[in-house]
């Protein structure tokens, strides 16, 4: 495999472990790591889920969480919980929140429905 994908290991208790980040930069490298910040929204802010989305935690997914954890991966996946498999429509603003945020590549996945979909996503992103 060319990178390995982590979220819920990452955290422990609805928080970002540290000590086990560095570790897994230390094994797997930083340049093969992806961290999935999966979220969801509450009261206007993402916050990531672990556990197959079941479990909010108290990291926000937003420009300082994006600068902080970019130390420490080369990639972000983010699933748009709340549209996910739904084929609902993108969110918007979360794709504009990532698009205005992220130094480093991320990948978004949620709620398309139609190719046009993806005009929003280049349009927005």
């Amino acid at each position: 495999a060319s990178h390995v994908i982590v979220t819920s290991y990452v955290f422990r208790n609805g928080a970002l472990d540290r000590d086990r980040l560095r570790e897994l930069v230390h094994v797997v490298g930083k340049e093969r790591l992806v961290l999935d910040l999966s979220c969801r929204e509450r009261d206007g802010e993402y916050f990531v889920c672990t556990d197959r989305w079941q479990k909010w935690t108290e990291m926000k997914v937003d420009e300082r969480t994006l600068h902080e954890l970019a130390t420490s991966c080369s990639e972000f996946l983010v699933h748009a919980v709340d549209v996910e498999g739904k084929r609902a429509g993108m969110d918007a603003k979360l794709i504009r929140l990532l698009a205005n945020n992220s130094p480093i590549v991320c990948t978004y996945a949620g709620g398309a429905r139609t190719l046009s979909d993806l005009d929003l996503a280049l349009e927005v992103g």
